[in-house]
């Protein structure tokens, strides 16, 4: 018998060990954004104790950076006021340093009596947004190497870090699929022109996000692609027809809720096959938020605005209107409103008021509690600092960048093999050519690696401002040279209108191209701008302006690594989707 008593009570003790244990490890390690008892019974209990203010703040997200304030400062006084007084459920960091970031997201988070739900744009990685993070190229570089594998570590090493950071929404990855050449604001961010590529890697990088434990988010429903105007600015029209939205625009969609994203961002789009409404934007529309995401494509999770700061919408709509407007045709988390105590007040009066029924409020809390429980917030909303050496650009997570940089290079061109270069025995000139005004070195690292492999390599740098007599005087270098390698540079920024080339560069490369010299075009930003000189003997697609993609651009010239990446969009009247000569390793 006392053999039995022991072995019923060492049962018990394993078994209360065990379930403890069990607990902690989900506590301590919750990254899968599974929803259980647990965090309904915390949601049904919050949700019951807020009130009306509290439940308007849930639906308001505002910005900060993540730098060194005093304790006194204004900016940190304002922070303050909208996360105690206001009440706002949400942040967006938009640049900062590690440290900083992650003392300042808790320092956020110990004032707030619900958990934050924080976030950022996190397209290119935690590095597009947080100095010491790990940066990735570009959606279309993932387009261009066409790897589940690579768009998967890309959202895992993202979410990773982020909420290392103690960020654990991404609003990435874009799903736009950009048939538009001209675009000035997708571009090189979406994956590329195929619908069906586009839904593939996006929900491989959706995958890798949130097992993580980060929310992945998929952007800007209904579709931006197919647009040569910036929602920032001002208010695009997508043109196209019902039937080809469903196989274009809505096709990466519907792959992503199938995939099981948590979280959608309505674009600032009038799209008149969807609601005829003139004028319109998608962000303010019930037929194309509640009626075609919700009930025909089963999406159940968050819907987010895109910045109400925008042309899109700012530019018909008084910021507090367009916020009601927002939550009223079905938008759950409205993200950067202008004026957002002023626009929290106004939403807390539709309530009282009967416009904004109090029911509609409960149906978008809900889903935010929902999202902060999956996200573990209930349970610990903290981040260790200490931690951050050890999970931020570390070697591993780098080398995968790397790798995906490397992955990506295009030779869309090459005629008469003029790569890879030979690294003696030829005059080489390097011109780089920025067309963005004070971006006069854009290619320095490029230039400098050219020159460390062929020492005896002449430079030439210009940006918008740069005078046409010294680009004459750059010809003229040129021309003495055996062979020219013109490194182009065009940001895409908000606002900015276009991607284009600087005429006078254009015509540079025209010249050179036509004195038959061998011209060899590397393009470090929109593989669309071929289009301007089709007639250079090679060209290069690396999709961003890294230091990275500029040691690579300098290795694949030298045929130091293999070349194996295909376009991913079609490039008119010239190649198809798929373009691209593979260069092998010679050295």
């Amino acid at each position: 018998m006392a053999q039995a008593r022991w072995n019923f009570h060492s049962i018990f003790i394993i078994i209360i060990l065990t379930f403890f244990g069990a607990s902690c490890a989900r506590i301590a390690a919750k990254s899968d954004l599974t929803f259980g008892p647990g965090e309904s019974r915390w949601v049904g209990k919050t949700l019951k104790q807020m009130t009306l203010e509290e439940k308007v703040g849930q639906m308001i997200a505002c910005r900060y950076t993540g730098g060194f304030f005093s304790n006194d400062n204004d900016y940190i006084a304002g922070l303050r006021d909208l996360v105690v007084k206001q009440k706002i459920g949400g942040l967006i960091i938009f640049l900062g340093e590690a440290y900083e970031t992650a003392h300042l997201t808790n320092t956020l988070q110990g004032l707030a009596k619900i958990p934050l739900l924080v976030a950022s744009d996190f397209e290119r990685g935690a590095g597009n947004q947080i100095a010491g993070a790990t940066l990735f190229p570009t959606l279309m570089a993932l387009g261009a190497a066409n790897s589940e594998e690579l768009a998967y570590k890309m959202g895992k090493i993202t979410a990773e870090e982020g909420r290392a950071l103690g960020i654990r929404m991404t609003y990435a990855p874009v799903v736009d699929v950009n048939v538009n050449p001209d675009n000035p604001i997708i571009n090189t961010r979406a994956i590329g022109e195929d619908p069906e590529m586009v839904g593939r890697l996006a929900a491989a990088f959706i995958a890798g996000c949130q097992e993580k434990g980060m929310i992945a988010t998929a952007k800007h429903f209904p579709g931006h692609g197919d647009t040569d105007q910036d929602s920032h600015s001002l208010l695009p029209k997508i043109k196209a027809d019902r039937l080809r939205l469903e196989k274009v625009e809505l096709y990466p969609f519907q792959k992503a809720i199938a995939a099981g994203v948590k979280a959608v961002m309505v674009g600032h789009l009038n799209v008149p096959a969807l609601d005829p409404t003139p004028d319109l934007p998608s962000s303010l529309s019930p037929l194309i938020l509640m009626d075609l995401l919700r009930k025909q494509m089963g999406f159940k999770g968050l819907i987010v605005t895109d910045a109400m700061e925008m042309g899109g919408v700012t530019n018909a709509y008084a910021n507090t209107e367009a916020a009601l407007k927002s939550i009223l045709a079905g938008v759950d988390m409205v993200l950067l409103p202008p004026e957002p105590a002023k626009v929290v007040s106004f939403l807390i009066a539709a309530a009282k008021s009967g416009r904004l029924p109090e029911t509609r409020l409960d149906e978008s809390v809900r889903r935010i509690l929902e999202a902060k429980a999956r996200l573990g917030l209930h349970l610990d909303k903290f981040v260790d600092i200490e931690a951050l050496p050890r999970k931020l650009g570390t070697k591993e997570n780098l080398k995968q960048a790397f790798l995906t940089f490397e992955r990506a290079a295009t030779l869309v061109k090459n005629d008469g093999g003029v790569l890879p270069l030979p690294t003696s025995g030829k005059k080489i000139m390097v011109l780089s050519l920025s067309s963005d005004q004070g971006d006069y070195f854009a290619g320095r690292a490029f230039a400098e690696a050219v020159r460390k492999r062929s020492p005896g390599t002449r430079i030439f740098f210009g940006d918008a401002t740069t005078g046409k007599e010294a680009l004459d005087e750059a010809f003229l270098k040129a021309a003495e040279s055996d062979a020219v390698v013109c490194a182009i540079f065009s940001s895409l920024k908000a606002g900015k209108g276009s991607v284009g080339l600087d005429q006078k560069h254009i015509d540079l490369i025209k010249t050179l191209a036509a004195a038959e010299k061998p011209v060899v075009v590397v393009n470090f930003g929109s593989p669309y701008l071929l289009r301007n000189f089709p007639e250079v003997e090679a060209y290069l697609c690396l999709y961003r302006n890294t230091a990275q993609a500029q040691e690579i651009a300098a290795r694949a010239i030298f045929g130091e690594m293999a070349v194996q990446g295909r376009l991913p969009v079609s490039l008119p009247g010239l190649y198809p989707v798929g373009q691209g000569i593979e260069l092998k390793k010679i050295k």
